[in-house]
């Protein structure tokens, strides 16, 4: 390794010859320094290295092979004068020396005293040598550097002494004047014809070179006069030149002709200044950001759409914060460069949403890379979107999930169909019993301010529209009585219940602006959103039965095929026309694809105290022959169990009670591992039983027995549903008669209590108020009997009809439902009912298609007391079809009219009250009562003579 480090580390040397010396400076340049030696011993070897290789220093001894050293220098002269060359001997001469000098050797070296000493010396004429090649090669390339840029064709220079006089000037600044260059040579340069024809830029010039002198660089730009062809305007920059001790030597001047980059930059200024003018001036708005989405540009018109100045729209953040995140494909933009006409919407500073067109193209403008113009197509949109957003809207309600959803749908919807921006939707709360905010515009709570919590007692508009089921219309709001907010500035607005979920809101600041068209409209989209609540809350059960059974593979595959039974069942159900085929149906649905090994349904037969098999599918394998399956709470099969406790009886391992019920060995024989048995009951009223069995255990868990009971209500509404449509088919029927002694019914409890004989006769009303019943009152004052049923809870209100001193009819309005319509589900008629102090009779008419059975059970279970009077067979055909068809032409308006009007003895002669009284009693206005009058008498006509073919015979006077 070398002791110290030497220019000659980084030096390639050659050594030729074969001498005692060159071998020991060898190995003192190993030794000394990280010199890379080569060495050769005749002239041809050294000159093939010295043209395929790079050598800094070449030492030769004089006495070579064949030849000199002397020849080698000149060979290696004719190529290059730059590579130092020493050469060396041990017997020197004068006239080797001078030979060698002559020869342009860089340095000759002799020996003198030892060879040694020689090489010592050698070590440091070498150091000289090289270093002094280095310098000279550095000074020429800095004067071949100079040159290049002294003849830069785009760069005028001068040089000039330390004085500022003008020594050299290069071609490019000889053509700037039209003089013989060489005559203002030695002249200062600052009055030079360049720019001395203004004193202005005289001075400027000066002063630049002044600084220069001081050692100080300096730049200016300078004009030419105008008078001078093709006049110029040029940057100079001034730059001092010192010496390797810091004295100035000369002083260089550039100048570039800046003349078109001057004229660019006006000619940019005019058009920033259109650009600026035209920008301030139209209704689009131009953005740049850079990639993240920072402005780098916003246009002073930005407030034209939305409302923001310039610097409001950067304190906003990124541009997602105005215009949404995602609004194109940056990878799209990319491949297109510019995209078009992306449609997007945003809000103002005001809150209110506009429509915008949006144009994304990819620019390089100072610091942005993303130019977007937005066009405000707000207008256009509404206009164009009208025609079909109702539309929409029912489509939109067809694929909501939620409540919420659809309440903001509405909200969102509500501005394209009715043209109103201030709207909101309460939905119900029941177990708060409140009306709750789901969802409302921003408009309307800038107009009405934040929207309350409602608790449904009828003191507020929502509330009043709510539990009325009223819808509300108001030319202006603020005439309205039960208006919460009297400083709302709300003032068209209209109040839409619906249904059971809540209230649709929605209006404007103007006053009077609802026309036919606009209700109408309103009405349309309030039923349409009630429609889809209805559809959510039937199907938010089935959803939350979904998600709480996702954790178990098994089960959900289980529940997803019980719904899929139950779907075919329900569409099988409103297809069957008669009791056999619903329950051939169920079984044989139930049982389909393997879903359960076997399935049947049974009826209670009371004489037997047994479940009968009325149908069933699947395997059976002879196990309904083999069991009895007799109605006991346990130690029989799941069907007498679910008939004696009416409710739903599930086994999940059959194997777990084998000791213990005989049903389970014969079970287990048939791969029954467990069981369902569900009651087939529809208002209390029993269809039988439907017992269902799984090849596997645990088939059945809390989800799949909620399913299926609400199955067998299904099966059982749609059994009762035959029933009732046989009952209307049926003219045979058989009237029985009850005596009751029950003080819970409630004209028992009434006719007890005033000592007075009460009698249903037929009129029975249900409204959403509660049910209308007429009674008559004999043997006592009906002012008394209506004072003392006033006075009774199940009684909301008492109307009396008519009275004759002891006698009349009073109209009752009951808080409960009335047997008649309990018993009308069932098919049966309530004919007649006659309350005294002590007993009270029931006459109920039961079509051969019902079970006398059932009725009769329906009256046990409705009194404390019951005897049956007597039964007998009735035929009504022709009465029974004009009843029928005439009460289906009346509306329950018109038939709680003419029934009023009837007790009220309307008809009797003299008339013993007029249209006007009954009008009163009823709450609506003379002409109103006549004209249901009138076309109650008309369809009765229509019923009798018309659609029935009757006439009479002129003869006789007699119906034929």
């Amino acid at each position: 390794m070398p002791s110290s480090t030497t220019i000659l580390d980084s030096s390639d040397v050659l050594l030729v010859g074969t001498s005692e010396w060159i071998t020991r400076f060898a190995t003192l340049l190993k030794t000394r320094t990280d010199a890379t030696t080569q060495r050769v011993q005749t002239k041809s070897k050294a000159l093939a290295v010295f043209q395929s290789q790079t050598i800094d220093c070449l030492i030769s001894e004089y006495t070579l092979k064949e030849t000199t050293g002397i020849e080698l220098l000149r060979a290696i002269r004719k190529e290059t004068t730059a590579l130092p060359v020493i050469l060396g001997t041990t017997s020197g001469s004068e006239a080797i020396a001078s030979e060698a000098i002559g020869a342009r050797v860089t340095d000759y070296i002799a020996r003198t005293d030892s060879t040694e000493q020689m090489v010592d010396e050698l070590f440091d004429r070498t150091e000289r040598a090289v270093r002094s090649a280095q310098r000279s090669a550095t000074l020429r390339e800095r004067a071949r550097q100079f040159d290049a840029i002294f003849s830069d064709s785009r760069t005028a220079t001068w040089v000039l002494d330390t004085d500022g006089a003008l020594t050299r000037v290069n071609q490019t600044a000889r053509e700037m004047i039209n003089e013989d260059v060489e005559t203002i040579v030695g002249e200062p340069f600052w009055t030079l014809p360049w720019w001395s024809q203004t004193d202005a830029t005289e001075v400027e010039v000066r002063q630049i070179v002044e600084n220069a002198r001081d050692g100080t660089f300096g730049n200016v730009v300078v004009s030419q006069p105008p008078y001078i062809d093709d006049s110029r305007v040029i940057d100079l920059s001034v730059r001092p030149v010192e010496n390797e001790r810091g004295n100035l030597v000369s002083i260089v001047v550039e100048g570039v002709d800046i003349t078109d980059r001057v004229d660019l930059e006006r000619d940019l200024r005019q058009s920033e200044e259109l650009h600026r003018v035209t920008l301030n001036n139209m209704t689009d708005t131009v953005l740049i950001t850079d990639e993240v989405g920072e402005y780098t540009y916003v246009c002073p018109n930005v407030h034209f759409i939305f409302g923001y100045t310039a610097a409001e729209i950067r304190e906003l953040g990124p541009i997602d914060e105005l215009l949404g995140e995602d609004l194109f494909d940056r990878d799209e933009l990319a491949k297109k460069g510019v995209l078009k006409n992306i449609e997007t919407t945003a809000t103002d500073k005001a809150g209110r949403e506009h429509t915008l067109l949006v144009n994304v193209r990819e620019v390089s403008i100072q610091d942005g890379t993303l130019l977007i113009s937005c066009r405000d197509i707000t207008k256009r949109k509404q206009r164009e979107e009208a025609l079909a957003t109702l539309h929409e809207t029912a489509r939109d309600f067809l694929y909501a999930e939620t409540h919420q959803e659809i309440a903001q749908h509405v909200i969102d919807d509500t501005p394209g169909v009715l043209n109103f921006d201030a709207s909101a939707v309460y939905l119900f709360d029941a177990d708060a019993n409140e009306l709750r905010p789901a969802a409302r515009s921003a408009r309307m709570k800038e107009l009405y301010g934040p929207l309350p919590t409602i608790h449904t007692n009828s003191e507020t508009l929502p509330s009043y529209s709510f539990v009325e089921d009223e819808s509300l219309f108001f030319d202006d709001v603020h005439d309205a009585d039960r208006l919460e907010n009297r400083a709302t500035d709300l003032r068209s607005a209209v109040y839409i219940p619906l249904g059971n979920h809540g209230v649709f809101i929605a209006g404007s600041n103007e006053v009077g602006i609802f026309d036919d068209v606009t209700r109408e409209l309103a009405d349309l989209i309030a039923a349409t959103a009630e429609a889809a609540l209805d559809r959510i809350t039937r199907e938010s059960r089935l959803r939350e039965q979904d998600r709480t059974l996702q954790t178990q593979n098994e089960q959900l595959t289980a529940l997803n095929r019980i719904n899929e039974t139950i779907r075919e069942i329900d569409q099988a159900l409103v297809q069957a026309e008669t009791r056999e085929e619903i329950d051939h149906t169920v079984c044989e649905l139930l049982t389909a694809d393997d879903r359960f090994r076997f399935a049947w349904i049974g009826t209670v037969d009371p004489t037997t105290d047994t479940v009968d098999p009325r149908a069933w599918a699947g395997v059976n394998q002879g196990y309904l022959d083999s069991q009895r399956f007799t109605v006991a709470a346990s130690g029989t099969d799941p069907a007498g169990q679910t008939a004696a406790a009416g409710d739903v009886t599930m086994i999940s391992n059959v194997a777990a009670g084998l000791r213990d019920e005989a049903w389970r060995k014969d079970a287990l024989t048939r791969d029954y591992l467990s069981v369902l048995s569900i009651p087939l009951v529809y208002n209390e009223l029993r269809h039988g039983v439907l017992t269902v069995y799984a090849p596997t255990q645990e088939a059945f868990d809390d989800t799949a027995k909620a399913v299926l009971a609400e199955l067998g209500e299904t099966i059982a509404s749609a059994l009762s549903a035959i029933e009732r449509k046989n009952a209307l088919l049926t003219t045979s029927m058989t009237r029985v008669e009850f005596a009751i002694d029950d003080s819970t019914f409630i004209l028992s409890r009434l006719a007890k209590d005033t000592a007075c004989t009460l009698s249903y006769q037929g009129g029975v009303q249900q409204s959403t108020e509660g049910s209308y019943v007429f009674v008559t009152v004999e043997d006592a004052s009906p002012e008394d009997v209506a004072k003392a049923a006033s006075q009774l809870v199940a009684i909301d209100d008492v109307q009396q009809i008519s009275a004759d001193g002891t006698g009349g009819v009073l109209r009752l309005r009951l808080t409960q439902p009335f047997l008649a319509l309990e018993l009308a589900d069932h098919g049966a008629v309530f004919r007649e009912a006659t309350a005294g102090s002590t007993t009270t009779t029931l006459v109920i008419d039961i079509p051969d298609s019902i079970d006398v059975r059932t009725i009769t059970r329906l009256v046990r279970e409705s009194f404390s007391s019951v005897e049956l009077l007597s039964k007998r067979t009735l035929d009504q055909a022709i009465e029974h079809d004009l009843y029928s068809k005439f009460l289906e032409k009346l509306t329950e308006r018109q038939l709680e009219v003419i029934q009023t009007a009837y007790y009220s003895g309307f008809f009797e002669s003299p008339r013993e009250s007029t249209g006007e009284d009954i009008a009163r009693t009823l709450g609506i206005s003379p002409p109103a009562f006549y004209t249901h009058a009138r076309t109650v008498q008309r369809k009765l006509f229509t019923t009798l003579f018309e659609e029935n073919n009757l006439a009479v015979t002129p003869s006789s006077g007699q119906v034929k």
